[in-house]
Order: structure tokens, then sequence, then C-alpha cells
């Protein structure tokens, strides 16, 4: 009976605890565009798309980008996924367009070919990346 109320008090002090913690999985707010780039960057090259959707700014298009981002990680080898949690993230230009826009040019060093802008935008005091810019027309 101890031992049941023991586990009893410790379910609900993990339920209490999980209640108050912050919203998008305890993922902290972007300071700024550069800091919503690189997290979101970070967090794809890693694997780690919980976090990296924290950092999305949400849409119909951004989400169907994001949906195939995934999907394309999933089909790479061990190998090529290795690789990719090993790179660094080396920015070759942040380009403040206005108050709520910046836009995000980097490669990565496992791919240092490949340089993609990002367009960062700024809703109601939090930065997020818009996908949407990295589209080729």
């Amino acid at each position: 009976m101890l031992i049941m109320k023991k586990l009893i008090a410790s379910l609900c002090i993990l339920a209490t605890l999980s209640c108050n913690s912050t919203s998008g999985g305890g993922y902290k707010k972007a300071e700024d565009a550069q800091d919503a780039g690189t997290l979101f960057i970070r967090s794809t090259l890693d694997g780690d798309f919980d976090k990296a959707a924290f950092y999305l700014l949400k849409d119909t298009t951004n989400q169907l980008l994001f949906d195939k981002q995934q999907a394309n990680y999933k089909e790479m080898s061990g190998k090529e996924k290795s690789s990719q949690k090993a790179a660094t993230i080396r920015p070759v230009a942040i380009t403040t367009e206005n108050d709520s826009t910046t836009l995000y040019k980097y490669y990565q060093t496992s791919n240092p070919a490949d340089t993609t802008t990002l367009r960062i935008v700024r809703r109601q005091d939090t930065w997020l990346v818009d996908l949407k810019s990295v589209i080729k027309m």
C-alpha cells in the first residue's frame, strides 16, 4: 500500500511538471533571425524535426516542404545522416531586408557546393523560418 501511494505521488509530480513545461517541447525562442536560422538548420541536420518545427513558420506550403524534407532525411543512409550531424553551418551572408525579414545564406560542410538562402520572418516578436524561400523558380 505504501509503495502504491509513493507511485501515485510520483506520477502526480511528473504530471504537474510536464504541464508546467514551456510550450514547443521546451525549446528556447530564437533571440533574433540568425539564431532562428541556425537553430532550424542544426535541428534538421541532426534529424530533430520536432525541434525544427518549433522554428518553422506555420502555413500549408511550409508544412508540405517540411514534410518532404523529413521524408528525404528518412531515406538517407546511416553514413549520410552521420555526415550531416557532424556538419558545421557556415553563414555566407545574413542580410536584413527590413525590421521583420532577414535572408540567411549558408552552406553546411557536408555539402559545401550547395548554398541555401532561408528567409526568416518575425511574427508577433517570434523569429521563424519561411521555407518557401528555398523553392527555386
